[in-house]
């Protein structure tokens, strides 16, 4: 190919839902950073989809609470900390300010149901999880089974990051899932995977 832009579609190896958008694809100049601007160049970033997860109460009585997140980077590897944001007024930000842990479970391609649940697209789970497989790691947090890679935080530090709360965690425990070659991706509001998936 000779100049001028990369086709759309399959190129750049993304394949399902390419071609497929949410929102018509506009290119555009210099602009104001309404929230609405920031949404939308939100969307064009191509992340992996995790679900974050807490547990309040004693392990007899314990609630669960979990929800699905794009906002999640590994920040530092000694000491082992990791970085989540929540929505400031979200049940599952109090939750994790008061519990002072979570757990991050990111998701293949197979998970695409429990995105779904745990971002209020699908029945949403009770405070049991009931019918969703998890276990328990060191802070009582649900991991999600099969899950690609898991780990389980303890709260350091919160910080104040507009209408989202910043969350970094000190990870106690850590795990590797089958590397199924195929992680659940979103880009433009879409589910998506690399090609060679």
């Amino acid at each position: 190919m000779t100049g001028g832009r990369p086709p759309s579609g399959s190129f750049g190896r993304i394949t399902t839902g390419a071609g497929t958008r949410s929102t018509p694809r506009r290119d555009v100049g210099l602009g104001e950073a309404t929230a609405d601007a920031m949404r939308a160049a939100r969307r064009r970033w191509a992340s992996g989809i995790a679900v974050l997860t807490t547990s309040d109460g004693t392990p007899e009585q314990a609630r669960y609470r979990g929800v699905t997140i794009s906002a999640f980077t590994v920040v530092s590897l000694s000491p082992p900390l990791v970085l989540a944001c929540l929505e400031r007024d979200s049940s599952s930000a109090r939750a994790v300010a008061e519990s002072g842990v979570f757990a991050v479970s990111i998701l293949d391609r197979a998970h695409e149901y429990l995105s779904d649940r745990f971002s209020g697209y699908g029945p949403l789970p009770d405070p049991r999880f009931t019918g969703i497989p998890f276990d328990l790691a060191v802070t009582g947090s649900p991991i999600l089974q099969d899950a690609l890679v898991w780990f389980d935080c303890r709260v350091t530090a919160t910080h104040d990051g507009g209408d989202h709360l910043i969350v970094v965690g000190e990870v106690g425990a850590v795990a590797l899932g089958q590397d199924t070659d195929d992680p659940l991706l979103s880009y433009e509001g879409a589910y998506r995977r690399i090609e060679s998936a």
